[in-house]
C-alpha cells in the first residue's frame, strides 16, 4: 500500500485488517490520498484478477455501506442529504484485496475475474465488520473519509450537470465550442480518422493536408488541463476536454479503475455521470498530432494522461495512435528527405555528397506547407504513426501519478535515476 501511494499524499495511514470465514481467508489494506482517482488490485490465490470479480464487488459495496452508515451517525451526513455513491466513497483510494479460497471460479477472456459468487457475501461481511469497528476506533480517520466523501459527492452533481450539457451539444451543432471540428464525408466510424492538433495554425494547415472523405481535424487551443491534479467537475468544465469529448462522441469513464466500456457502478445508489460507450466512437483511429519538439511531448504526454484515465478503452481496444512528424527537412535540389530525429540528420547528411544541401527544422506544423504535411504525417500511404498500447496498466498507473501528480520528490527521484538514460533531450525548448 505504501509502495502504491508513495508518488500521492496520503489522508491517513494504510488500513489493513484480515479475517477468515469457512476456510477462505481475507486480506485488505485500504488508504485514501489527496488524488481524485480510485485504484483497486485484486488477488485470488495470489493471481492477480484484473477484472475484477466477486470479491471486488463484495468489497465496494460493504465500504459504501459502512461509510455512508457512519456518516449518518456521525452526522456528517444530515436528513435531507442523499446517501454517498460508491464513486463518492472510492474518490481516492487505493485498496489491495487478496482471498485465498479451495475453489476459485475464473471467468472472462483471460481468466482473471473471480467467479465465486459466495465470495460476494463473505467480503461484504468481513468488511463490514473490521471497516466498521476501525472507523469507530479512529475517529479521526473516519472524519477525514467522511468528509472527502463529502467533497466529492459535492463535485460530483456539478459533475454530472456538466456532463449533461456536453451530452445536449455535439460538435456538429455547438457555435461555442472553442475549437471547430473540421468533420470528415465517410459516417462509417471503422474508415474515419481524427486528428488532434494544437492551435489554429497547425489546424488550418492539416485541413489542407487531410483527405476530407475521411480524415477530420480538431484543433485544441492552449495547453490541455493535466487531468492528473484535477477533479472530474474541472475536467469536464474544461472547454478543451469538453471539445474532445464530444467530436469523439463515446462519452467518457467516471472511474479510471473501469476496464472496459460497459463498465458501471454496481451498487451505487448515485447517478453515474457518463458510461465511455466503444459503440458510439466516431473515429476508430484517434491520432494526436503534435509538434516534434519538447512543448509537443508535453502536450502529448497530457493528452495521454487524458485518454488513460477516463477513455482507457479507447487504448486497450487500439483506436489511439501517435503521428511521428519529422523534425527536419533536407532539400538537396528538388528531393527532400526527412528526419526524425538528431541520429536520422547525421545518417542522412553522410550519405549527401552535395554541398547545396539545405537543412530546415521544424519548430511547428504550421510550418510544413499543406504538401509536407500530408507526406509526412498525414497520407496513409507514407506517414509514420505507431499505437499507443498499454502493456501493463499497474505500472501505467504508477508512473502517471508519478510524472503528472501534485507530490514532487517521487518525481525528482525518477528523473534523477534515469537520467543517464536519457537520448533525446531538447534543452531549446526548455
Amino acid at each position: 500500500m505504501e509502495h502504491l501511494d508513495r508518488a500521492k499524499t496520503p489522508v491517513h495511514r494504510p488500513i489493513y485488517f484480515k479475517g477468515s470465514r469457512d476456510g477462505t481467508e481475507v486480506e485488505i489494506a485500504l488508504q485514501y490520498n489527496a488524488s481524485y482517482l480510485e485504484n483497486i488490485l485484486s488477488y485470488a490465490n495470489n493471481i492477480h484478477t484484473s477484472e475484477g470479480g466477486t470479491h471486488v464487488s463484495g468489497f465496494k459495496t460493504a465500504l459504501t455501506r459502512v461509510i455512508n452508515a457512519y456518516a449518518r451517525k456521525s452526522g456528517a451526513l444530515k436528513e435531507k442529504d442523499s446517501n454517498f455513491s460508491g464513486d463518492d466513497v472510492r474518490e481516492g483510494l487505493t485498496a489491495v484485496i487478496s482471498v485465498k479460497l479451495l475453489s476459485p471460479q475464473f471467468e472472462g477472456q483471460t481468466k482473471t475475474k473471480l467467479g465465486n459468487s459466495e465470495i460476494e457475501g463473505l467480503i461484504n461481511s468481513v468488511v463490514g465488520e473490521k471497516l466498521s469497528s476501525y472507523l469507530e476506533e479512529h475517529p479521526s480517520v473516519a472524519r477525514k473519509i467522511a468528509n472527502k466523501a463529502i467533497t466529492a459527492s459535492r463535485a460530483r452533481e456539478a459533475a454530472r450537470k456538466a456532463a449533461e450539457l456536453i451530452k445536449r451539444k455535439s460538435a456538429l451543432e455547438s457555435t461555442n465550442l472553442p475549437g471547430k471540428l473540421w468533420d470528415c464525408q465517410e459516417r462509417d466510424p471503422a474508415k474515419c480518422e481524427l486528428f488532434l492538433v494544437e492551435g489554429q495554425s497547425a489546424g488550418g494547415s492539416a485541413k489542407q493536408s487531410r483527405d476530407s472523405r475521411n480524415q477530420a481535424v480538431l484543433p485544441l487551443r492552449g495547453v490541455v488541463l493535466n487531468v492528473e491534479k484535477a477533479r472530474l467537475d474541472r475536467i469536464l468544465a474544461n472547454n478543451e476536454i469538453a471539445t474532445l469529448i464530444s467530436a469523439l462522441g463515446a462519452g467518457i469513464q467516471e472511474h479510471s479503475a473501469a476496464s472496459n466500456g460497459t463498465d458501471a457502478d454496481e451498487e451505487s445508489n448515485g447517478e453515474v455521470v457518463s458510461r465511455f460507450d466503444l459503440s458510439r466512437l466516431r473515429y476508430h483511429k484517434v491520432i494526436i498530432m503534435a509538434d516534434a519538439d519538447v512543448d509537443g511531448a508535453h502536450i502529448r504526454t497530457l493528452l495521454l494522461t487524458f485518454f488513460y484515465r477516463y477513455m482507457r478503452p479507447l487504448i486497450e481496444r487500439g483506436h489511439l495512435f501517435i503521428a511521428l512528424p519529422p523534425l527536419y527537412g533536407v532539400k538537396n535540389g528538388k528531393e527532400i528527405i526527412y528526419a526524425h530525429s538528431d541520429k536520422d540528420l547525421e545518417r542522412i547528411m553522410k550519405k549527401m555528397k552535395s554541398s547545396k544541401v539545405q537543412i530546415q527544422r521544424y519548430k511547428g506544423l504550421g510550418e510544413m506547407n499543406a504538401e509536407e504535411l500530408a507526406e509526412t504525417t498525414m497520407d496513409p500511404l507514407k506517414r509514420r504513426i505507431v499505437r499507443v498500447n498499454v502493456e501493463d496498466a499497474a505500472a501505467a498507473d504508477e508512473i502517471f501519478s508519478v510524472l503528472m501528480g501534485e507530490a514532487v520528490e517521487p518525481r525528482k527521484e525518477f528523473i534523477i535515476h534515469y537520467a543517464k538514460e536519457v537520448s533525446n533531450l531538447d534543452l531549446a525548448g526548455a
